[in-house]
């Protein structure tokens, strides 16, 4: 599989990308030497190897969530431009 000049500059258009001639031509090499990879890559024998999601075991990283006191509401609301009923109001951005 190979990509064409018109697919590069298909998806550049999606992309919102406003790329030169010589630009779409040096990605459309870029992205058949990628391709190529991945060629190679669906050609190796797996045989007998499991699928893994990640090359090294994953343990969890995360802290112990505990549970501890939070920032009253007065103080938070405090540093607010505007607040209303102990809640904060923010400009509204999507229509009803």
């Amino acid at each position: 599989m190979s990509i064409t000049l018109d697919e590069v500059k298909h998806v550049a258009r999606l992309a919102r990308l406003q790329l030169d001639e010589l630009e779409i031509a040096t990605l459309q090499g870029e992205l058949n030497a990628l391709l190529g990879h991945f060629a190679d890559l669906r050609d190796v024998d797996t045989t007998g190897i499991e699928p893994t999601s990640h090359a090294v075991a994953v343990q969890n990283v995360w802290a112990e969530d505990m549970a501890r006191p939070s920032l009253p509401r007065d103080l938070a609301l405090r540093n607010a431009p505007t607040s209303r009923a102990g809640l904060f109001v923010v400009p509204m951005i999507i229509e009803e």
